[in-house]
């Protein structure tokens, strides 16, 4: 019965090749079986680096992308509160609004959002960094 093993000759330094006649002594073991186990192992490993090397820079690159939104996302959602926390402070006191001021309320809303898509279909969208306390405008 044909076995499809190929023989190699190699040289391995004493203390190495001391080590490997200990292990073969040992009963089940041969310095074949612990050659090939060996050397699979170490290829194994060989392939994950070459696959890290290969796709690393590019998962790095889309974890700053990703921690640059998810800040930006950060940002607007505070201001977002903020802007809403101020508003419900300046209104908690007034009146019950008209039929007329709440006519005018929904027409500038429509206005505000119509205005807001716009922007998204023509790409026009800035996103504001704060940057040492001042804003600094970006188009993204």
């Amino acid at each position: 019965m044909k076995t499809f093993k190929t023989r190699h000759q190699f040289y391995l330094p004493d203390d190495l090749s001391a080590k490997l006649d200990a292990l073969a002594a040992k009963p089940g073991n041969s310095k074949t079986t612990i050659l090939t186990e060996a050397l699979t192992a170490w290829l194994d490993r060989k392939a994950v680096n070459e696959l890290d090397e290969r796709f690393a820079p590019r998962m790095d690159r889309h974890q700053r992308i990703l921690q640059r939104v998810e800040t930006t996302l950060n940002i607007t959602t505070e201001v977002l509160d903020l802007f809403v926390q101020h508003q419900m402070t300046i209104v908690a006191h007034q009146p019950p609004f008209d039929p007329e001021t709440r006519q005018l309320g929904l027409k500038r809303y429509r206005a505000f959002m119509d205005e807001v898509a716009r922007r998204l279909g023509s790409n026009q969208v800035k996103a504001r960094m704060i940057t040492n306390g001042r804003h600094e405008e970006q188009k993204s």
